[in-house]
């Protein structure tokens, strides 16, 4: 029977202002240069109007709530986010992470990015938009076996299979952009700096290992801005906007592992101007490690004609296909 967790209280963190340096940071953390990201000039004939901030460093900013205040470790194992809105560059947020029920160790939270500053100015509590929202899974005080375990039911969401449109510019269903990375402890320490998530599982090898796991286990953010790097530069390409990503973390991935991520297109709306991709991560041996569903707006592809996805594919590890 499940049982409420009183080990997580609602959270709201202080308030921090994101600048074009966290975003150019980020880029290099997770190599996606996406010029909405990191290019004022081309982000100011956008939609958006000006650079906007990656999905993943926002949820590096939740992984962050959710550690806060605890003296010992949690993993996120499971996280769906919706981004209602654009945050901009020079936005004041608050990441919140709220308990529901949970049972042998874990909990399911809603978790949302707050705006409560932009333009340089406060924003009311009344007003201040959600930028980021959806729900998480959360396992405390971990080990490698528990992450084994079951995920609570709807704490990852995914999007139905449903038929759509044959073509939406250079893209079509089927087409699966792909790319091999091993992340070093250079990566966690540039992450934990950014983000301010010094979990200890990433932070402390020995404690990691007494936890059953292989050495300093990768955050989920860090592993997910694979997803970021080919979906922002190689399939759709640059110029595409995230609007929802599922994540289920499968098992824990190693450093210097070699790691293949895989984005591939399961349905185009062109009359909204999105695409639906399944996202994957798997390592040595074919091992599942990191599984989802990804929801973009290809508004402002910076290359919509015939041939555009290979182009962008070119000098990168894997190319894309079809």
């Amino acid at each position: 029977m499940a049982t409420r967790q009183p080990a997580v209280s609602s959270l709201r963190g202080a308030p921090r202002v994101l600048t074009q340096d966290d975003f150019d940071r980020f880029a290099r953390l997770s190599r996606d240069d996406n010029p909405i990201h990191c290019d004022p000039a081309f982000a100011r004939g956008t939609h958006f109007g000006a650079t906007v901030a990656h999905g993943m460093l926002l949820f590096s900013l939740l992984c962050a709530q959710m550690q806060r205040g605890r003296a010992g470790p949690v993993l996120p194992l499971a996280q769906t986010l919706m981004f209602p809105q654009p945050t901009y560059v020079g936005d004041g947020v608050v990441a919140e992470v709220v308990p529901g029920e949970g049972a042998a160790g874990r909990v399911a939270l809603r978790t949302a990015i707050r705006c409560v500053q932009r333009g340089g100015r406060a924003v009311s509590a009344d007003e201040a938009p959600v930028t980021a929202s959806g729900e998480a899974e959360l396992l405390l005080d971990p080990d490698a076996a528990a992450l084994a375990g079951p995920l609570i039911d709807g704490a990852a969401g995914s999007v139905a299979a449903v038929a759509g449109d044959a073509a939406l510019y250079h893209l079509r269903p089927g087409q699966q952009a792909d790319a091999v990375r091993s992340f070093e402890r250079a990566d966690i320490d540039d992450y934990v700096a950014l983000s301010e998530d010094a979990n200890p599982l990433y932070t402390d090898p020995a404690l990691a290992r007494r936890r059953g796991f292989d050495g300093p286990v990768l955050p989920l953010p860090l592993l997910a801005g694979m997803f970021s790097d080919l979906l922002g530069t190689r399939l759709p390409g640059r110029g595409t906007g995230w609007m929802k990503q599922s994540l289920r973390l499968r098992a824990a991935a190693r450093l210097g592992e070699p790691l293949r991520a895989s984005v591939r297109i399961v349905r185009l709306r062109t009359d909204k101007e999105l695409v639906n991709l399944a996202t994957d991560i798997t390592g040595e041996g074919g091992r599942l490690v990191l599984q989802g569903e990804a929801l973009v707006l290809v508004r402002n592809l910076e290359k919509k004609g015939a041939g555009g996805a290979e182009d962008l594919g070119q000098d990168r590890p894997a190319a894309v296909s079809s």
